[in-house]
């Protein structure tokens, strides 16, 4: 399995830790609400679900050729967990994914948390290419992936649009 863990980073408010399965209770609290799923479907996890995912996902992907790499994300204004942000690394691509507790929305901590994992991920190792898949009716998404310097490709996946930008160059202006 590939284990190569996550460096933690940082943006102007928001710490972005590797994902640990201790995080589990408090994250079940912050994705409780039945409205982060709408457009993705399923549920809000219990804390034992949630742990198991995360003992999963911090093992690696069998993949040898592939980084599961996950963050929580510590509001440091007050030290509470807000949400994750995720890559799966292949090469030099990388598959991005955020989510916000709903009580944190709409303060710009997606498009905070999504830009910083871009950058993070550029300066980090050799992610040149940035791909997400966002529904097309979630429009908080498309405004975080464009925030994050993608944009929409035209190509579909399980419904989902495929977005896609270049990793920013570190130290680029």
């Amino acid at each position: 399995m590939s284990t190569v863990a996550p460096l933690p980073f940082a943006t102007a408010r928001l710490d972005a830790l590797p994902l640990d399965p201790a995080y589990a209770e408090e994250m079940a609290v912050v994705l409780a609400d039945p409205a982060l799923y709408v457009f993705t479907g399923g549920g809000p996890p219990d804390p034992a679900a949630l742990r198991a995912r995360y003992e999963r996902q911090c093992d690696g992907s069998p993949d040898p050729g592939e980084l599961w790499w996950n963050w929580v994300l510590r509001v440091g204004e007050d030290g509470s967990l807000a949400g994750y942000v995720q890559a799966t690394v292949r090469g030099p691509r990388a598959e991005i994914s955020w989510v916000i507790g709903t009580p944190w929305q709409g303060r710009g901590y997606a498009s905070e948390a999504a830009k910083g994992l871009a950058a993070h991920l550029a300066s980090a190792g050799s992610v040149r290419e940035l791909v997400a898949h966002i529904h097309p009716d979630h429009a908080a998404s498309k405004a975080v992936a464009a925030a994050a310097g993608l944009r929409p490709t035209g190509e579909w996946e399980d419904g989902e649009m495929r977005w896609a930008g270049n990793a920013p160059v570190p130290g680029a202006r």
